[in-house]
């Protein structure tokens, strides 16, 4: 402790070293309100996406399937399945007369909570319900509706309808008997508005009651395949595993981490420079260390010199330079820690950093501060600031004391 003073001539050397211990503090800080910040839009698009798109698929190789009853029956007594919904999905065109645009359509069961619990929390206008209504064709009036449909905001104001209107949706249909494809046109009624706050959903999916999927698709009394819900995602590899084995080929099974691999390994890599780039942050703040310490040798060296000729070892005079780096990098590290998680407390709850909501669907930095993010950042602080202390130590031990005694 008393080498972390320098004399008063020397003051320089205390300066160096009170700004080294902030540097390592900025570096820390920075990492991980970064970490902690990249960490809440990797959450909060999970959430987002994941609540209108299945958490895990069960499909067929052979491509529609017809027990689906069945099946859903069986997946439901797996331990991490608190849901199964049969789905119907194909793709079209959405016009109103005032705009036009490709949609995804998705058939699912009005009355099946695994399929419309989330889906619900985001209706804006109309009632869901009314997917449910299922309207026979009517030969003589072909401009009739077919059902209802829930679309998403951006859609909706692309297309300039409201709840109520009219639109038509023209889907290629591929022909079972002879496999040529033809086109299907009908029109449907908006049902609902939803806004899930991710803009490539809200903007390409469209929802629309089993039933009436089923027939516009020419697959009455078959699905394209049934999706579950987890009780944790944290769950989804065993539950992916599980299933898997109760339902060989000719099904498949896909869960959310392969519908999305792209996007989170972009996050993953987008972390991973993230990371990188501050660490080298923390490692300029740490390597200053090498200069502070040799400083700090080059002004000690009859006190070494003493030791030595008091019987003080090699490795006791490495040990007390690398303690002066270990508590220089110990205050520093802690000092950023508590400034980081300062600063993650303040971007999570006074929400004074303002993003576009029409870009990233969320107005303020999301923070998700984890345990483990600020323990590796503070055992790699620790690790760099031992690593910079080695050189000026070894130089120290290698202090010859009749050389520094004959001279100074």
């Amino acid at each position: 402790m008393r080498y972390l003073r320098a004399r008063r001539k020397t003051a320089f050397i205390s300066i160096t070293t009170f700004f080294t211990a902030i540097g390592v503090t900025i570096g820390v800080a920075a990492l991980v309100t970064v970490l902690a910040v990249m960490n809440g839009f990797e959450a909060n698009l999970r959430a987002r996406v994941l609540n209108l798109s299945p958490q895990i698929q069960i499909l067929s190789f052979e491509g529609s399937i017809t027990n689906y009853d069945d099946i859903e029956a069986k997946a439901l007594k797996v331990p991490d399945v608190t849901g199964a919904a049969a789905f119907v999905i194909g793709q079209g065109m959405l016009s109103s007369g005032r705009g036009v645009g490709g949609v995804v359509v998705r058939g699912i069961d009005i009355q099946s909570l695994a399929g419309t619990h989330e889906l619900r929390r985001y209706i804006q206008r109309g009632e869901l319900a009314s997917l449910g209504q299922v309207i026979e064709p009517t030969p003589g009036n072909p401009t009739a509706p077919n059902g209802a449909l829930a679309i998403g905001e951006e859609l909706a104001q692309k297309l300039k309808v409201k709840v109520g209107d009219v639109v038509r949706v023209v889907s290629p249909i591929l022909a079972q008997d002879n496999g040529e494809i033809t086109a299907r046109s009908g029109n449907f009624t908006v049902g609902a508005i939803f806004d899930s706050g991710a803009a490539f959903v809200d903007r390409t999916v469209v929802f629309m009651g089993l039933k009436n999927a089923q027939r516009f698709f020419g697959r009455e009394g078959r699905v394209d395949g049934i999706e579950l819900r987890l009780k944790d995602l944290d769950d989804t590899q065993s539950a992916t595993v599980a299933l898997r084995n109760l339902f060989p080929y000719p099904y498949r099974v896909r869960n959310w981490i392969e519908f999305n691999q792209a996007a989170t390994a972009g996050f993953a890599m987008l972390k991973r420079v993230y990371s990188l780039v501050l660490l080298m942050l923390i490692a300029v703040a740490a390597f200053n260390l090498v200069a502070t310490l040799i400083m700090t040798v080059m002004e000690k060296r009859k006190d070494i010199a003493i030791l030595m000729t008091m019987g003080a070892t090699r490795g006791g005079i490495r040990l007390i330079f690398v303690l002066k780096g270990l508590v220089l990098g110990g205050v520093g590290t802690l000092a950023g820690l508590i400034l980081g998680a300062v600063a993650c407390f303040a971007l999570a709850n006074y929400h004074f950093v303002h993003i576009p909501k029409d870009i990233y669907g969320i107005s303020s930095l999301p923070v998700d501060a984890s345990v483990w993010n600020f323990g590796a950042v503070a055992a790699a602080s620790m690790i760099l600031c031992l690593m910079a202390s080695f050189y000026p130590a070894r130089q120290a031990s290698r202090q010859l004391p009749v050389e520094v005694i004959r001279y100074e």
